[in-house]
């Protein structure tokens, strides 16, 4: 029993980047834009984070710095794709080359300037990104463990997946963005701005995904520069959204199962199924690819998949 708590725990801790890279891929995806640049957002947010943590010793502007930094990536993003009217999906892996490449170099150029060869976040900055404890809620047994022993990344996680979910289901705004993705024309003939809501939506989602980058680079590392931190958690965040039907407040659900994937090969039993490593390490992009196939062959169901989605808006066309 103490096992599987373990195991459900990690899960979760494992699964908040793809939570945040999931939510932030929803918001952009709303407006019609399939954004196949969330790995390459979640990179440049994982070494912008790290490098203000490293340097400012402070875990909030590390936040903001992993925010600003993939937003204004997804603001390369949109200009090319809402104003220039560049292509969604080469526009997308472009990005992931340029972000995964800039933070690859920066990581290396710092590596070779520290003094003793390597990166390492100050000891404050690591306190502060510790598992919270709640007085008594932590105490309680086993649903303190559950639910009330986690950094502060997973519980902002959830606020931000309730937040936009909230955002695009309860409010008037968020129906206007779907009404965007949906049918951009329809949109903009009832006076709704739809390169601007575009933009903001795009922006906003990146940032999102930047956070998810920092916890790879701050937390899933230890601390510790790695190269090719994010690991190809962007690719499975894009798969993700197919899984959650498009709703922020799903991808909790999903980012914990994938999650679970992810750390399945450390607490299965080798008594009870021996395989190897490599397998485990398989197993996500597996399930990602067989979500993918299971949704294209059944696309009749996508109910929530947004009518436009990967197509330009023309206001000239309409």
């Amino acid at each position: 029993m103490d096992l599987f708590i373990k195991f459900l725990v990690a899960a979760v801790g494992a699964g908040t980047p793809l939570l945040f890279g999931t939510v932030g891929e929803i918001i952009s995806e709303k407006v019609g834009h399939l954004n196949l640049g969330v790995e390459g957002m979640m990179s440049i947010g994982a070494c912008a984070g790290f490098m203000v943590g490293y340097f400012t010793d402070s875990f909030l502007l590390a936040l903001v710095a992993a925010f600003v930094a993939a937003a204004l990536s997804a603001l390369i993003y949109a200009f090319l794709t809402v104003t220039l009217m560049a292509n969604q999906n080469v526009t997308g892996l472009t990005l992931t080359i340029f972000g995964i490449g800039l933070s690859n170099f920066i990581g290396v150029y710092m590596l070779e300037r520290s003094p003793n060869g390597t990166l390492k976040l100050p000891e404050r900055i690591t306190a502060s990104m510790r598992s919270i404890h709640i007085p008594v809620l932590s105490d309680l047994p086993v649903i303190g463990e559950l639910l009330f022993s986690y950094t502060p990344f997973v519980y902002l996680g959830v606020a931000v997946a309730l937040l936009m979910g909230f955002y695009l289901f309860r409010t008037k705004t968020g129906l206007n963005v779907q009404a965007i993705g949906e049918n951009p024309a329809a949109a903009d003939a009832a006076g709704i701005e739809v390169s601007r809501w575009k933009y903001i939506n795009i922006v906003l989602g990146g940032g999102i995904c930047g956070i998810g980058g920092a916890y790879c680079s701050m937390i899933i590392n230890g601390g510790v520069w790695i190269s090719d931190n994010v690991g190809g958690l962007g690719w499975i965040s894009v798969a993700l959204v197919i899984f959650a039907a498009w709703k922020p407040q799903m991808a909790i659900l999903g980012s914990f199962v994938f999650g679970a994937l992810r750390i399945l090969k450390y607490y299965m039993p080798k008594s009870i199924v021996d395989l190897p490593v490599a397998f485990y390490d398989m197993l996500p992009f597996l399930i990602t690819a067989l979500v993918l196939i299971l949704s294209s062959v059944h696309a009749s169901r996508g109910v929530n998949i947004p009518a436009n989605l990967g197509n330009n808006y023309f206001r000239e066309e309409r």
